[in-house]
């Protein structure tokens, strides 16, 4: 009888998964956890896919990062190349230089994996920027959400110094104009710039340091900072709970989507491999920066064509376009010419961190959403924010006025003026032509709304008038076309109060009253139908 039980009771044993999962639970109560939270519901939108592929890029970066950390060498010390690539043989260059051609040439797969984690920097930053531009939109970071939309426009501005910090640490002629060029922008700086510079080189440049600390930076401080932000922007995202484009059922109240467990997660693990794939295809057949054509860095030597990846052309364009000023006190220069364009760097950056601030404080709202707007129904934030997009395809250009003068055979000097004057022009012209665009949508929504949609189907009715047939929108149509919230500008009020006493008006609240009238004014926004009116013309007066 005891040899039957025994064996009774080890058919009854548990797998061997279940038992580490029994386990684990008794540590750490992963079963409450997951029962909390593996059910929860995603909304399913195509432009959530974004901040998916800015993710899975910033991992694929990381294991690359690892791969290469094995092989190179951060050091400034002079080695002479005997390795595979023939026509650097003989040449004097750096140990950082030479072990990224060794990396290229001589180590298995160095060459792809260099490829993939250069162009998965170069598109994580710029899912990165789109993805911001898709909250910004549609006005995802409002309450609750400004902590999270800081959180990430840290993840952007530290991407953009690790990218740099990164292609400077092979020591090739390209890297090192570019490293150059940010020590002459530091130099600029008045009274400590020269300091800082000395800090950053550990002497005069290029000293023998800066490899080896853009190194540390590069692969120890700044991603640990990210890795942080990141993980700190995925629970708030979780907490949260993403945000949902309007449509029946859906309130501020609720989500309504797929679970996590097992549909997301499928999905999601799916779409890594494939963003994988696709950087990998990529990598695979275009070069991105080929060190070998170029040589090692020298002081005395600049190379033509010298351009920064695509996320600081901008700020080159800033010290490109701008004019050479000098200001000469007490026998000390201060380059203008350089110093002005660096602080402007950091001020629009910082505009674009606080704007949902400023916007909480222009409208007085401060209620929790969760319904994306469709950007034509915030005309004046879709202007500010297409024109800040075509101020930074102006300084893009800015920052390569040398090459598109070579390849549309143009005169520099009439590209740098052009810069110049559309950097003032081309912003103010995109916000109003942006905004008026969306009001004319706006028009075009309010009248499907009450007459329904073209059909195409052309009617003569029986005194000889011919008329297009409109077809009825359906309920969910209706309902998107209207879910939008009709918002009142600002007012300051009566001068006087109720005893005939003049009112004190603070300059803060006539300038946010100002504010409030150009974004919810009668001429920023176009009134959404009334149920009066859809009465009114569906009963049959003016409807065909």
């Amino acid at each position: 009888m005891s040899t039957t039980s025994e064996s009774t009771a080890t058919k009854k044993q548990a797998p061997a998964g279940e038992r580490v999962a029994d386990w684990a639970d008794g540590r750490l109560g992963i079963y409450s956890l997951a029962k909390a939270n593996m059910r929860k519901i995603f909304p399913d939108h195509w432009s959530f896919m974004l901040g998916e592929v800015a993710l899975y890029s910033f991992i694929i970066i990381i294991l690359t990062g690892v791969y290469l950390t094995l092989f190179f060498h951060p050091s400034m010390n002079e080695v002479e190349y005997h390795g595979s690539y023939v026509p650097m043989q003989g040449v004097l260059m750096s140990e950082a230089f030479a072990s990224t051609l060794d990396i290229s040439f001589d180590v298995r797969g160095g060459l792809l994996v260099r490829q993939i984690h250069h162009w998965a920097a170069l598109i994580f930053l710029g899912a990165m920027f789109v993805h911001m531009m898709r909250v910004f939109f549609t006005g995802a970071f409002r309450k609750p959400r400004e902590i999270n939309w800081l959180f990430g426009f840290l993840l952007f501005v530290l991407g953009m110094f690790t990218g740099f910090t990164g292609y400077s640490l092979p020591d090739d002629l390209l890297s090192g104009t570019g490293v150059r060029f940010m020590e002459g922008a530091v130099l600029s700086v008045p009274i400590v710039g020269t300091y800082l510079s000395m800090f950053l080189f550990g002497g005069e440049f290029p000293g023998h340091d800066f490899v080896a600390r853009f190194f540390s930076v590069h692969v120890l401080l700044l991603p640990g900072i990210m890795l942080g932000l990141l993980v700190a922007h995925l629970i708030l995202v979780f907490y949260h709970k993403h945000t949902q484009f309007a449509g029946p059922g859906r309130t501020n109240k609720n989500v309504v989507g797929m679970p996590l467990l097992p549909v997301y997660m499928a999905k999601a693990g799916g779409f890594f491999f494939l963003v994988f794939g696709v950087i990998s295809v990529i990598a695979a057949t275009f070069t991105v920066n080929p060190i070998w054509v170029l040589g090692p860095y020298r002081p005395d030597q600049v190379s033509t064509n010298a351009q920064p990846d695509w996320y600081m052309g901008f700020s080159e364009g800033l010290i490109r376009v701008m004019p050479g000023w000098e200001i000469h006190l007490w026998d000390h220069t201060l380059v203008l010419g350089v110093f002005i364009p660096l602080m402007v760097f950091p001020l629009v950056l910082a505009a674009i961190a606080v704007y949902p601030f400023i916007e909480s404080w222009v409208t007085g709202d401060k209620r929790e959403h969760h319904i994306a707007d469709r950007p034509r129904n915030a005309p004046t934030r879709t202007a500010f924010g297409c024109a800040w997009i075509a101020w930074y395809t102006v300084m893009l250009i800015g920052g390569g006025n040398d090459l598109v003068a070579t390849h549309f055979d143009l005169s520099i000097n009439a590209i740098t003026w052009f810069v110049r004057i559309a950097f003032f022009v081309v912003p103010v012209v995109v916000f109003f032509v942006t905004r008026r665009i969306c009001l004319g949508l706006q028009r075009r929504d309010k009248e499907k709304v009450l007459h329904g949609r073209e059909s195409g189907i052309i009617k003569r009715l029986p005194h000889g008038e011919f008329v297009e047939v409109h077809e009825q929108l359906s309920q969910e149509q209706l309902h998107t076309l209207t879910a939008h919230e009709q918002h009142k500008p600002y007012e300051i009020g009566p001068e006087t109060d109720e005893n005939g006493v003049q009112r004190k008006v603070g300059r803060a609240q006539k300038l946010r009253a100002r504010f409030s009238k150009g974004y919810y004014g009668e001429q920023a926004q176009i009134p959404k139908p009334t149920a009066e009116e859809y009465r009114e013309i569906t009963s049959g007066h003016g409807h065909h």
